[in-house]
């Protein structure tokens, strides 16, 4: 694929990747991709992967679904040994090939996909919550480890 310099494009339901469905609200939409492979000025073999999705995520402030739009241009350099890593250029991820050097471009969208996932989900249009939360005597009492101490300094 790298030496005829390929290019392959498609869609994958949401529905068919599995890892990234337990990060998903639900699994409606589709993911497209493209994948070019070729070798760049320093001989090095890539594989250069776009992908675009809307990922349905429940908002942690609203509790509402929304859409996280993902455009992702990601260059992996193509290695057979993980020493090989340091010869990448800083603007390349390692992808490690397999002996066989067989690829699945649905599993490289998916890996892709998972990392762009947020560790919490916000959607831009949720209000911000600002608001002073202040606890009550009986709150601050129970979280003062010294309360039961002071008890004993009045005896």
């Amino acid at each position: 694929m790298v030496a005829a310099r390929r290019e392959f494009e498609g869609r994958i339901p949401l529905a068919a990747m599995t890892r990234l469905s337990d990060g998903l609200l639900d699994c409606e939409g589709e993911a497209r991709y493209e994948l070019v492979f070729g070798t760049d000025a320093l001989k090095l073999p890539f594989a250069e992967l776009r992908i675009e999705a809307e990922l349905p995520l429940e908002c942690q402030r609203s509790l509402r679904r929304f859409l996280l739009p993902v455009r992702l241009v990601q260059r992996l350099g193509l290695i057979r040994d993980e020493a090989d890593e340091a010869a990448l250029p800083p603007d390349y991820e390692p992808l490690l090939v397999a002996a066989d050097g067989m690829l699945r471009p649905s599993d490289l969208v998916e890996d892709e996909l998972i990392l762009a996932l947020p560790v919490v989900p916000m959607s831009p249009d949720a209000d911000v919550v600002e608001r002073d939360f202040v606890p009550t005597a009986e709150e601050t009492a129970r979280a003062n480890p010294f309360a039961a101490l002071a008890g004993w300094k009045k005896e």
